[in-house]
């Protein structure tokens, strides 16, 4: 017969106490066994649950010849990790012979009069120990009169007393020696759990690298060198190795050089390095789900390493495997979007009386790509099509929708259509693409013909417009939603008169929005740097008026998303520079 618990709270545990001392009662376990049973397993339980985890406890009854009937008890961890998975706790008492109870009523149950009962049960057996220890006591103390009465019971007392002495000092030896182990492994887990989120913050593998040393050196290890491998085939040929280095590197197994044994678990001894004989070294493979990246070289910080450091070394190797692994996919897809969205960016066309200045700065937290960007192209009609949006999202599936939508939009500007016609054919055909990405937009049209500025927004912060007199404004009329929402919706232009020397600024909420202060204040902001410019300036050069205008608005150099901003500005002779020359080119 064997019965099993579970054990993860301490109700678990209680429960598991009484139900071990029912059984054992069944199986007619002495008074005095079944105390020390329960006590000893109370007492090893409650260490169990400080290291927390799942604990199994098995009660087994087992029969040996002639008739001698046991009942053993063990607890192992169902985590299968550490010491106490390679070496679990258990306790044998003695049954009475011919004891075969088929079921224990009330096993498992936590209601009042149970455990009232058990309460009742645990006190019958302390008394029935405490009389014991009280008959005990009696003997002492008739030993000990009579002993006082002749020279060899005072030898015998004195004996007696040296024996319990050497073994109380055993016994605080011995606790004291459970509580520096007991201290040296939660030192250990403490270390690795502050040690594994310290690499995985970082997605640059080169910078994991430099934390893995500063990390080891100098409690954990003399000196630290990493292996890496830069592709599956590549083998160092300038830097000499430790040929356990490369073993490591080869089997995928840790190995131990030295002219004496490690003792390490799981570890392969080998001899000594011909390159460092006389220091010990430990190769630890960082292993990866396709191939190794590398191999870990250590030097102990002292003559060798304790077995139990060596586990830990070889566990946060593994982590810090998994972390540079990462680092490089983030790094690799990074790379990708970075020169996706960087071929997207669009060349300005040139446009008499017209001046474009645009600028595009990707955040500096997280993957560094979103999808901000811009646009300028002319249609059938000699319209001059501006646009600037945000696809929600960063990486490289934004750096590719935001690529869908710009040729979408350049294929529907071909037939015609204003920036609210054109909006809203973008908002279906990304309903229709990805019902779950959304984007922003804003959409100027500008006629070389004819004053008026046509606008449409879908979502996106509002265009602000400088007067050639420095006054700003914002062109807040009513947005559309944004495009891709399930909502059907037809979004409507909206027209301004702009005279020579007018400048309009269309951005991304990356240069207005801070998370601190909401998207208001940092329109504002801009509104205020644009009306500080002369149309002089502005005239004479965009490009730089497009950087001093940056300046002010990203005086922080930490940025969470992407900035864009494109500049429109009609040049103060900008009716002059349209007309064409005698010649039949305009100037």
């Amino acid at each position: 017969m064997t019965r099993t618990w579970h054990i993860t709270t301490v109700t678990d545990a209680a429960r598991a106490r009484i139900d071990t001392a029912r059984l054992a009662a069944a199986y007619g376990v002495s008074g005095m066994e079944r105390t020390r049973l329960t006590a000893a397993l109370s007492a090893h339980l409650r260490q169990c649950l400080a290291k927390g985890g799942t604990w199994r406890l098995d009660l087994a009854a087992t029969t040996t010849p002639p008739q001698d009937s046991r009942l053993r008890a063990e607890v192992t961890s169902c985590d299968g990790a550490g010491a106490d998975a390679r070496t679990p706790w258990h306790m044998t008492v003695a049954c009475a012979e011919g004891v075969e109870p088929t079921d224990v009523a009330g096993l498992g149950a936590d209601d009042p009069e149970t455990l009232a009962e058990a309460l009742l049960g645990a006190d019958e057996d302390t008394v029935h120990v405490l009389r014991k220890l009280g008959e005990q006591e009696d003997l002492v103390t008739f030993h000990r009169e009579e002993l006082h009465q002749t020279n060899q019971g005072v030898l015998a007392l004195h004996a007696e007393l040296d024996a319990a002495g050497r073994t109380q000092r055993d016994l605080f030896a011995a606790e004291r020696a459970a509580r520096t182990e007991a201290e040296s492994a939660r030192r250990r887990l403490t270390f690795l759990a502050d040690a594994s989120a310290v690499l995985t913050a970082s997605l640059n593998h080169d910078e994991i690298v430099r934390r893995l040393q500063g990390l080891l050196v100098p409690e954990y290890a003399r000196s630290v060198d990493v292996w890496l491998f830069d592709g599956e085939d590549d083998e160092p040929v300038h830097t000499p190795r430790p040929a356990a280095a490369v073993v490591a590197a080869r089997s995928g197994r840790p190995q131990y050089a030295a002219d004496h044994p490690g003792g390490l678990s799981g570890v392969d001894d080998q001899p000594p390095s011909t390159l460092h004989p006389a220091v010990p070294l430990l190769c630890i493979p960082l292993p990866t789900r396709r191939s190794p990246l590398g191999v870990l070289i250590l030097s102990p910080p002292g003559e060798r390493w304790d077995a139990d450091d060596a586990v830990m070394l070889i566990e946060l190797t593994r982590r810090a495997s998994i972390a540079m692994d990462n680092a490089r996919r983030y790094e690799h897809n990074r790379d990708i979007a970075e020169t996706l969205q960087r071929a997207l960016l669009t060349d300005l066309p040139p446009t008499p009386g017209l001046r474009l200045a645009a600028r595009y700065l990707p955040a500096t937290h997280g993957l560094n790509i979103g999808g901000d960007w811009y646009d300028a192209f002319r249609q059938p009609d000699g319209s001059l099509i501006t646009v600037i949006g945000d696809v929600t999202g960063h990486g490289l599936h934004a750096a590719v929708m935001m690529s869908q939508l710009r040729t979408a939009l350049r294929a529907y500007a071909v037939d015609g259509g204003s920036p609210g016609q054109l909006l809203t054919r973008l908002h279906i055909f990304l309903h229709h693409l990805q019902p779950d990405l959304y984007a922003t937009a804003v959409i100027a049209r500008f006629h070389p013909e004819d004053p008026t500025l046509t606008w449409a927004a879908a979502g996106h912060p509002p265009p602000v417009l400088r007067t050639p007199d420095g006054q700003v404004h914002t062109l807040d009329a009513k947005p559309g939603a944004m495009l891709g929402i399930p909502l059907k919706q037809e979004i409507h232009d909206h027209t301004v008169t702009l005279t020579p020397g007018s400048t309009l600024a269309l951005y991304t909420d990356g240069l207005v929005e801070r998370r601190a202060q909401g998207i208001d204040p940092g329109i504002a902001r801009l509104a205020t740097a644009l009306g500080t410019f002369r149309s002089a300036d502005l005239d004479a050069d965009l490009d730089g008026s497009a950087d001093s205008l940056l300046h002010p608005l990203l005086s922080d150099s930490e940025r969470d998303d992407d900035v864009c901003l494109l500049l429109c500005h009609l040049h103060s002779r900008a009716a002059e520079m349209a007309r064409p020359s005698p010649t039949g080119l305009s100037s």
